[in-house]
């Protein structure tokens, strides 16, 4: 599982879905555009966050 990322313009987690996708504690999907940046898809706006997980890193399993 992965950790949340924690979304510094709106306060929330958002929680990692895919290696690009992500959801918040209020519903809304994000994307990501870097690694410490996503957009929220449903507003366009652009959110600095604390990171998302790097694909190249090896799972747990």
């Amino acid at each position: 599982m992965r950790n949340p990322i924690f979304d510094y313009d709106d306060g929330d987690f958002i929680y990692q879905t895919s290696g690009n996708m992500g959801i918040d504690s209020d519903g809304d999907l994000h994307m990501r555009m870097g690694d410490n940046m996503s957009m929220d898809m449903d507003t366009g706006e652009l959110h600095f966050n604390s990171g998302w997980r790097n694909d190249d890193e090896d799972d747990d399993f």
